[in-house]
């Protein structure tokens, strides 16, 4: 009976961070690649994470046109699942050190996790309905954009076939795998890895 109360306290904790860790990423990345916030969808990511991005921004100045102040509030808000979820399993109170290192990992894990899906959506939704205007389809755009025009500058689309997305979807895989690794030579808990999404390519 303990051990299915101390399951539910962390498939709740793992639940309600990673969807606020989502969010708080996705903020990042709006700032990042300069997106409209006057979009409906980035009006709400904003009320979400102003509470404790405003404050913390007194703190954690940008540096070099980039949001530092949502990186730091995403990995706090890593490190604090990874502290809850020792806690609620029973495992004690995990090294504070250990579990910054496990958080920054966990953050990439979840922004590449977000880039593959976002492109997956992107995709689909580009041959069911390409000139969709739906607020969220639009800021999908944006947010994406950065990270198609390099790749499009060194290979250009073949007519109307944007190839872009194959070479990045192999650099995310390339990536994850990357990140998995090191996340096995740092010891991360298996408990650690299951609280960040995660796709396994």
């Amino acid at each position: 009976m303990v051990n299915t109360f101390s399951n539910i306290g962390v498939f709740i904790l793992a639940t309600l961070g990673i969807l606020f860790l989502f969010t708080v990423l996705l903020r990042f990345m709006l700032q990042l690649a300069r997106a409209d916030f006057y979009n409906p969808l980035s009006q709400g990511i904003v009320k979400i994470t102003n509470p404790l991005l405003r404050p913390l921004r007194k703190v954690v100045p940008g540096l070099f046109g980039i949001d530092m102040a949502s990186l730091v509030l995403a990995l706090l808000v890593g490190w604090v699942m990874i502290i809850g979820a020792g806690f609620l399993a029973g495992a004690g109170m995990l090294n504070p050190l250990a579990a910054l290192l496990w958080s920054l990992l966990g953050c990439v894990m979840t922004l590449v996790a977000i880039l593959f899906v976002g492109m997956l959506i992107s995709i689909v939704v580009s041959w069911i309905a390409p000139h969709s205007s739906h607020p969220a389809l639009m800021l999908l755009r944006q947010l994406l954009e950065p990270l198609y025009a390099p790749v499009r500058k060194i290979i250009p689309p073949l007519g109307v076939i944007d190839i872009s997305p194959i070479f990045i979807f192999i650099l995310l895989t390339v990536v994850d795998k990357l990140l998995v690794g090191f996340a096995q030579s740092a010891q991360m808990p298996q408990l650690v890895y299951n609280l960040f999404w995660h796709i396994p390519f």
